[in-house]
This record gives C-alpha cells, sequence and structure tokens, in this order.
C-alpha cells in the first residue's frame, strides 16, 4: 500500500506540473487572450501540501483498501472524490496563505490527477491479469479448523476470485494429530495456513501454530471468538502483545485527521467571514434584554466528558430557574426538553433560534477541541443522566457537533428521542469524510430558510 501511496503522490505532483504548464503555454494564453501566470517558482511550495493531502484524502475513501480488480464503477467514483478533496484542500491552501493561482490551474489539476492515477490503475489491472503475474502473485494455503469454518472461509475466498490465495487443502485439528498437519504442508509445499478458531480447542490452535514456526510457514489466525452486534473488530498492540479490539465508533484513521482539519480551519474560517454579524447581534441581546450575552450550560461531551458550551442567550436571564415549572407542556419523548413557542424565549430569541444563529459561539467549542462541526447534538449533562436505555449513550461515543442528521431532518418537528437516537447512530455507523460534506452542504439550506426550527 505504501508503494502505491508514494507512486500516487508523485502522479499529484506531476498532476499539477501539467495543469500549470497548460496555463502557461503561450500559445494557449494567445489563442484565449489569458492574462500571464506568475513563473512556477512561486508555487513550488504548494507541493507541501499536495504531495501528502493527495494520497492522504485517498486512503481515507479507502482506495487502498479495495481488492486488485474491483469494480471500475467503484475504482471511478472513490477516485473522483478523493480528488476533489485534493482540489478543494488546494484551494483552501491558497486561500489560508493568501496567494492566488489562475483558476483553471485548479480545475485542470482536479482532472488531470484523477485521469492520471485511473490510467495507472488500469495498466495495474491488466499487469495483474496476466499469468505470468498470476503465478508470482498467488499463494497456496491449507484451511485449518472445522468443517463448518473452513467452508466459512472458502466461500468469503470466492466471492474474492482475484484475492491471490490458493486453498490446496483442509484439515481439521478435532479429527487428526497435528503431525498429520506437518505432512500436508510438505505435500503442498504451502505458503501458509488460514487458522479459524472458534470452535478449536486453544491447546491444539498453539501446537499448530508451533508446527508452522518451525516449517517457517505463515499462519493467518482467523479471530473468530465471539459474534458481536455492532463491533467492528481490528488488531493492534498493548505492552508489545498483539490485542484484538472491538470498536463500535470510527477508529483512528487519516480520514480523523482531515476531519479535524476541517473543524479547525472551518470554524476559524466562520468566525472571521461573521466576526461583524456576531458583534451585532451580541449588542441586540445587550440592548433588548437584561442578562448575559452568553449562555452556558454543561453539555456531555466525548465519552461524556463535560464541557461547557456556548450560546447567544435566547431566552429570559433565569429561564432554567423556571424550567420545572413548564415540565408538562414538554413535547419530547424520553429525557430531552422541548418546548413550543417556549414562552422563556424573547423576540429577538425566536430570530435566532429561527435561523440558528444562536448556536455560531459554538465555533469557540469546536476550536477548542470539544465539539466538532458534524456530529450528534450535545445534550445537557442531567438529560444525559436520564437515558433509560444504555444503547442511547453510544452516541456519545464521537464528538458532538453543530449539526448532524437530526439537524437536517426536521429539527424540532421530530419529537420522538428515539427516531433522534435511531439518527445519530446511524451517522456513527457510516460515518465518513464524505457524509460530513454531505451534512455541511445539506445544513446551509435548513440554516437559510429555518426549516424544521421553533
Amino acid at each position: 500500500m505504501q508503494i502505491h501511496e508514494l507512486m500516487d503522490a508523485c502522479i499529484f505532483a506531476i498532476a499539477f506540473w501539467l495543469s500549470y504548464s497548460l496555463r502557461a503555454d503561450p500559445g494557449l494564453v494567445s489563442f484565449f487572450n489569458l492574462p500571464p501566470v506568475q513563473p512556477f517558482e512561486k508555487y513550488v511550495w504548494l507541493y507541501l501540501v499536495i504531495i501528502p493531502l493527495g494520497p492522504m484524502v485517498l486512503e481515507a475513501q479507502g482506495f487502498y483498501n479495495r481488492p486488485m480488480l474491483c469494480n471500475r464503477g467503484l475504482t471511478m467514483w472513490m477516485l473522483f472524490k478523493g480528488c476533489g478533496l485534493a482540489t478543494l484542500g488546494l484551494i483552501v491552501s491558497l486561500f489560508l496563505f493568501r496567494s492566488e493561482v489562475a483558476r483553471w490551474v485548479i480545475l485542470w489539476f482536479g482532472a488531470i490527477s484523477f485521469c492520471l492515477i485511473l490510467i495507472k490503475e488500469e495498466m495495474l489491472a491488466l499487469t495483474f491479469k496476466t499469468k505470468l503475474a498470476q503465478s508470482q502473485y498467488r499463494r497456496r494455503f491449507v484451511l485449518v479448523g472445522s468443517d463448518e469454518e473452513t467452508d466459512r472461509v472458502r466461500a468469503r475466498l470466492k466471492a474474492h476470485q482475484y484475492s491471490g490465495i490458493e486453498i490446496v487443502g483442509e484439515f481439521s485439528l478435532g479429527k487428526h494429530p497435528v503431525e498429520k498437519l506437518v505432512d500436508l504442508l510438505h505435500e503442498h509445499s504451502v505458503y501458509g495456513i488460514i487458522l479459524t478458531s472458534r470452535h478449536t480447542f486453544l491447546e491444539n490452535i498453539e501446537a499448530a501454530i508451533h508446527a508452522c514456526e518451525l516449517e517457517g510457514v505463515e499462519v493467518w489466525l482467523v479471530a473468530d471468538l465471539f459474534r458481536t452486534q455492532i463491533s467492528r473488530t481490528s488488531v493492534d498492540e498493548f505492552c508489545g502483545q498483539p490485542v484484538l479490539v472491538f470498536r463500535s465508533a470510527p477508529e483512528a484513521s487519516w480520514q480523523g485527521i482531515v476531519k479535524q482539519m476541517i473543524d479547525l480551519l472551518g470554524a476559524l474560517f466562520l468566525l472571521i467571514v461573521s466576526g461583524i454579524p456576531l458583534l451585532v447581534i451580541a449588542l441586540l441581546i445587550k440592548i433588548t434584554s437584561p442578562g448575559p450575552v452568553l449562555f452556558r450550560q454543561q453539555r456531555s461531551g466525548l465519552n461524556g466528558k463535560p464541557f461547557t458550551i456556548y450560546k447567544f442567550r435566547t431566552m429570559v436571564s433565569n429561564a432554567e430557574q423556571v424550567k420545572h415549572e413548564l415540565a408538562s407542556m414538554n413535547e419530547m419523548t424520553g429525557p430531552v426538553f422541548k418546548v413550543t413557542n417556549d414562552p422563556r424565549v424573547t423576540r429577538l430569541g425566536k430570530l435566532l433560534r429561527k435561523f440558528s444563529l444562536d448556536e455560531f459561539p459554538q465555533l469557540l467549542n469546536v476550536l477548542r477541541g470539544e465539539m466538532s462541526l458534524v456530529g450528534p447534538r450535545p445534550l445537557p449533562v442531567d438529560e444525559t443522566k436520564q437515558f433509560n436505555d444504555l444503547a442511547h449513550r453510544r452516541r456519545l461515543s464521537v464528538k458532538p457537533g453543530l449539526t448532524c442528521l437530526w439537524q437536517i431532518s426536521g429539527r424540532s418537528n421530530l419529537t420522538d428521542f428515539k427516531e433522534w437516537v435511531r439518527l445519530d447512530l446511524q451517522y456513527i455507523d457510516n460515518w465518513s469524510i464524505w457524509l460530513d460534506l454531505s451534512i455541511l452542504i445539506r445544513t446551509i439550506p435548513v440554516v437559510l430558510f429555518g426549516s424544521g426550527a421553533k
């Protein structure tokens, strides 16, 4: 995979040079009467962004984890998204460093990098299909385990025709001694064994591994020890020992790093461009209603850790003290408190809530690392303590966010807390950078038109 990443990094660098050369071509400049561009040396610094960013966004799309000969349409779609995000990263870098480059250079960079990497992938696919490549790539394995387990593994392998694995035999640890396995290794000159372990005794597994160690044969242990419902299993290292990790939340990855970059740069950008309007809102709140400009409250953050959330105050200053008087008016099922036409909300507060302007100070929480631009909405600590279903706490396994699937699915029109949680868990289980960007884009019209706000 690292070789592919290095090749693609070089392709992204070449694509930028080609896009610049194409735009700077004298014939093209003269024919279209385009203004001249600055020398290429002015843009060499962009390679510090392009070279690491290109492979990083492709890896975030799962581009390097696909089968060698996967569906062409899937390859093109993943590559299209990756090149699009790389182009977006180039635009953001130019904006942050206040540098300018001809817009056609940026557009051609995305198109040329897409075409060049696609050509590379097609050439690799054609090479891999040759008999010589197949003979060099394919490895002989023996399936070891119970009949049921080996049948399951064999079925999975058939689904990946070009996986590079050839099964030359099967062996049951429960029926035959390990010595028979050694004879099978010699007979077929195998590369390794695939060992399934759900219903096999551990001492037999250890004996098989020791035999393969002496033979210099690889052992692939399918550690399918427990049936999980939603957790994904991965292998890590703890104090020098391999460990199985069962994780039902998104794991740390390049996509997580990209998400943090988007959070930081996005929050900073929004605070800068909305600075003056936010000051005007703060002044109006101070003039129209006695009390502080900002509302502060303890909310449950990542893994339930409390943090102080910031919002523009939209209620009277003693709103929390009189909340219990409105308990009978709560329209939301579960622990969440929601009231249409809440009498505690000020006239200005209704307007701020309708267009979600009261949420903008939470950009400070994003900069502090307590929140993300996209994620489940953070609930007050006292409401989180009232969860009567422990499964609801899984929404706390990721950072809370400014917007989420609930935000773009009707907001206050949703009165069933279980539906709210279902949308949050759907987001967690299907999370990707592309999903975050989709939610951010779909949030814009919701905020502009005040859809679902009460």
